[in-house]
This record gives structure tokens, C-alpha cells and sequence, in this order.
């Protein structure tokens, strides 16, 4: 199976991208983890790194499908 540079180009962003959103919920997990689990703010910011990273897909997906 051979891959051409156009698909890997889109493994490779999405894969990025996930990467970030790994990175992201890893430093609020870090900075937001209490003695009683996470605060209600840290909660938030999960909430906010999940929908950016929707939009984020979103618009990586229609960049990439138009180029």
C-alpha cells in the first residue's frame, strides 16, 4: 500500500493536532489537579481544550480538503 504526499500531509497535521490537544489536557491536568481532583475552573479548561480542538479539526479539515 503506498501512501501519496497529499495523505500523509493530512496524517501528518491531524496527528499534530492531536498531539497538541494531548499536550494541552496534560498541563491543565497538571495545573489544575487539587487534593480533592480537579477544580471547577480545571474543569472549564477541559471543556474549553475539547471545543478548540473541535473548531481546530474543523478548520484543519476544510483547509486540507481545498488544497
Amino acid at each position: 500500500m503506498e501512501f501519496d504526499a497529499e495523505l500523509l500531509r493530512q496524517i501528518g497535521v491531524s496527528m499534530g493536532a492531536a498531539g497538541i490537544f494531548l499536550a494541552a489536557l496534560l498541563a491543565i491536568g497538571a495545573a489544575e489537579n487539587g487534593a480533592d481532583g480537579l477544580s471547577a475552573d480545571g474543569a472549564l479548561a477541559m471543556v474549553g481544550a475539547l471545543v478548540g480542538f473541535v473548531l481546530l479539526m474543523a478548520i484543519l479539515g476544510a483547509y486540507l480538503s481545498r488544497k
